[in-house]
């Protein structure tokens, strides 16, 4: 039978290997140690009848040591696997430790509240958003850099050496002495057709471009110009129109009303600025006069 006075004894005044003294308190560092102190109570190797909390991936169980498997060292601990809800866990370790020692009891609830707390914390940063830390591997960066470089300066010379053979081959300098693939003349063919394409049409949209402004100027003088001859004809209709009121008076009122008409249709016209040939007639009692005013 274990006495657990003298293995007390011999621990707490020799060497144990799962001690660790401080200036001030003295630890253990046993697996199975129920508080981490190194004392009487608490120590997993001078008692018995023993009982701790300990959690395994994830899982929480409680373990118990008898004094029956004291002489089996593989079925020395009994394993208990407690439950994930708080309350059928706490139901647990009171069922299983009745009749314990109230001091292991009050210890392994309190342990297991801590355990349930942290599997908590570590639950919630795994679902939180953490910054991965990556190391840089400069060597591996300069290396591929590298590689990238010369990788680009063969890519040009490929570039510059099938420009020149191509230029050959339509200069006709090979003539029939080398057979090359004709699918892979014809897509290069293509890719110049297409680039030439695309700078014609880049020319043709600067040259567009250029021409804007000069289009611009030319309207602008043709408009001021219609404007001029339309003011000055006006001048001319109301002399007309003067003249023959003298003579004719009745005649004289319905040529302006005619002409004051024909003048707000070309001043209209004048506004939306295309060119409208405009022919009215006006008659007199001396004479028929026709005028043409181009807008």
């Amino acid at each position: 039978m274990q006495h657990d006075d003298v293995v007390w004894a011999i621990i707490n005044k020799t060497h144990c290997s799962h001690k660790v003294t401080t200036k001030t308190q003295h630890f253990c560092r046993n697996e199975y140690n129920l508080t981490g102190l190194c004392s009487r109570s608490s120590c997993p190797l001078a008692n018995s009848k023993y009982a701790t909390i300990r959690e395994e991936n994830g899982i929480i169980y409680l373990f118990m040591k008898t004094a029956e498997r004291v002489m089996f060292p593989a079925k020395q601990w009994e394993k208990v696997k407690l439950s994930r809800n708080f309350e059928k866990a706490i139901y647990q370790i009171n069922e299983n430790l009745l009749y314990w020692p109230a001091f292991i009891k009050a210890k392994c609830k309190q342990r297991f509240v801590k355990i349930t707390q942290y599997l908590i914390r570590m639950r919630k940063l795994k679902l939180r958003r953490v910054k991965e830390l990556v190391p840089i591997q400069r060597k591996i960066e300069r290396r591929e850099r590298r590689r990238e470089e010369k990788a680009l300066v063969a890519a040009r010379i490929d570039n510059a050496i099938e420009k020149q053979l191509l230029e050959r081959l339509k200069k006709g300098t090979y003539n029939d002495i080398y057979n090359f693939p004709q699918m892979a003349f014809d897509a290069a063919l293509k890719a110049e057709e297409v680039s030439s394409e695309s700078e014609k049409s880049e020319d043709e949209e600067e040259v567009e471009r250029e021409m804007e402004p000069e289009l611009e100027r030319e309207l602008q003088k043709n408009i001021e110009e219609v404007d001029e001859f339309v003011e000055a004809d006006s001048d001319m209709d109301s002399d007309d129109s003067e003249s023959g009121r003298k003579e004719h008076a009745d005649v004289g009122s319905d040529f302006e009303s005619e002409s004051s008409d024909i003048e707000d249709i070309s001043m209209k016209m004048a506004s939306k600025k295309p060119r409208v040939e405009i022919e009215y007639e006006t008659e007199p009692v001396a004479s028929v006069s026709r005028k043409k005013i181009k807008l």
